[in-house]
């Protein structure tokens, strides 16, 4: 089901309403969600192709991504996680993920790998990068929390075309008409959602 947004909402208005939406899925919902989302993910062709993909743990009501974790241990697939850097700020590491490997919450209370600089994971070396998002919309465009994490991450790839592909996962309800965009905003050309996979060109 497409929500109607008002396209004078400002960005800021966008992500409350989405997340109120978001968190106003139930329980059962919510794993129905992940489960169907599976389901569209192992329709990808390039999950069969990828050795080194990056997730991360869901908060604030995103779509369960365990399920895809756990099935792509099952295919013998490299998961790795996002941690925020510890000196650069504004950018992401991406640390190997196993089921006993420690974690944390960071300073938005997310939670993440543990720092050990022994797993970090060379961002060349991954070859999928699912984003979290807040919203999408019709031409591709992703409104994060806005920290800019992911965009500074995808920005190499946006610019030169080569690197982990990236793949945002929604909600259905997370949809919206239009974002307001900025500059620095990094369109993505596959989203996930639990009944269908959008593709746009780059």
């Amino acid at each position: 089901m497409k929500y109607p947004i008002q396209p004078k909402l400002s960005r800021s208005q966008l992500r409350q309403m989405i997340r109120q939406r978001r968190a106003c899925l139930s329980m059962n919902e919510q794993k129905q969600a992940g489960i169907n989302l599976l389901e569209q993910i192992k329709q990808l062709p390039y999950i069969h192709q990828a050795e080194n993909i990056a997730l991360y743990l869901s908060s604030d009501g995103e779509i369960d991504t365990q399920p895809i974790i756990d099935w792509l241990w099952q295919q013998g697939k490299h998961i790795v996680l996002p941690v925020l850097h510890p000196f650069s700020k504004g950018q992401l590491l991406f640390l190997n993920y196993q089921k006993n490997s420690p974690i944390c919450h960071n300073k938005y209370g997310i939670v993440e790998p543990k720092l050990d600089q022994t797993q970090i994971c060379p961002l060349k070396d991954i070859d999928i990068i699912f984003t979290p998002l807040v919203a999408f919309d019709s031409d591709g465009q992703r409104l994060g929390m806005g920290g800019g994490y992911y965009d500074r991450t995808l920005e190499p790839w946006f610019t030169t075309g080569k690197g982990a592909l990236p793949i945002g996962l929604a909600h259905d309800c997370q949809q919206v008409d239009s974002i307001p965009c900025e500059h620095w905003d990094i369109p993505l050309p596959i989203f996930v959602t639990p009944s269908k996979i959008w593709h746009w060109e780059k």
